[in-house]
């Protein structure tokens, strides 16, 4: 009975070392593939009278998962103007204004990211990753009601989608206090 709880301690501890360092190389893993698809982006992209719209634009995604937003943002306005100049389809560049407004977002540029967030919803009016982006920004800026309106239209669209239900929830809570105060 007393050589049971140390083999459980140490199956126990490798287990937990086990699924730490898997952990830690799916993460290594993941980094180092945003490293070379990174590299790869930026010799393509490095003449930029040559680069394509969508290979502009998955640059700027790498860019900003990697919280690169000013290079990101320089990539994703030329992604915008190349999308337009190219007559990529509406999609396209809903997808550009959307990468646009969320890199602003980051920046705390709450009232350009909302400009290009108008601009995604209307080149896609049902994009509602666009309208979850928008709400949000709204909210930053202090426009309870028309971030409300934005949630309220992404559940017309998607009645399952969580961060619109979680969102509406917290302003409601928030509209209680605002209210009582």
């Amino acid at each position: 009975m007393d050589s049971l709880l140390p083999q459980a301690y140490l199956i126990g501890l490798i287990v937990l070392l086990g699924g730490a360092a898997v952990v830690v190389a799916r993460q290594i893993w993941r980094v180092r593939g945003d490293e070379v698809t990174l590299a790869r982006l930026e010799g393509e992209s490095a003449n930029t009278a040559s680069a394509q719209a969508s290979q502009l634009y998955e640059l700027a995604s790498v860019q900003l998962r990697k919280r690169l937003y000013d290079q990101a943002l320089d990539s994703l306005k030329l992604a915008a103007k190349r999308a337009d100049a190219d007559g990529e389809p509406s999609e396209a560049r809903a997808l550009i204004q959307n990468a646009l407004g969320f890199a602003l977002a980051a920046k705390n540029n709450y009232k350009t990211a909302i400009r290009h967030y108008r601009q995604a919803l209307a080149d896609k009016p049902d994009y509602p990753v666009a309208l979850n982006n928008l709400a949000f920004a709204l909210e930053k800026q202090q426009k309870f009601d028309e971030a409300e309106a934005a949630y309220q239209t992404v559940l017309g669209l998607d009645a399952n989608n969580k961060t619109a239900q979680k969102r509406l929830k917290l302003l409601e809570r928030k509209a209680g206090a605002r209210n009582v105060a």
